[in-house]
């Protein structure tokens, strides 16, 4: 099961916290400065995610939802 990491840009500072906590490295700072000139984080490796929030729970700035990836299949419909 994959979850998408939404992460505000604008409010995060790069400070990686999120990274280093995070057990499976799904985390990495961004290449592309936001609009502060911080390098926010982004998610790399959404399948690695284990949906433990530890992200999301060390951000100071509240800038990382993590949310489960519906996927589309025909045993769905």
């Amino acid at each position: 099961m994959a979850y998408e990491h939404i992460i505000d840009d604008e409010r995060c500072k790069g400070c990686e916290l999120c990274v280093t906590v995070c057990p499976k490295k799904v985390l990495e700072l961004s290449d592309e400065a936001n609009t502060m000139g911080y390098f926010p984080v982004k998610q790399v490796r959404p399948e690695d995610c284990v949906f433990c929030t530890t992200c999301c729970i060390m951000c100071p700035d509240v800038a990382i939802t993590v949310n489960k990836i519906v996927e589309d299949t025909a045993e769905q419909k």
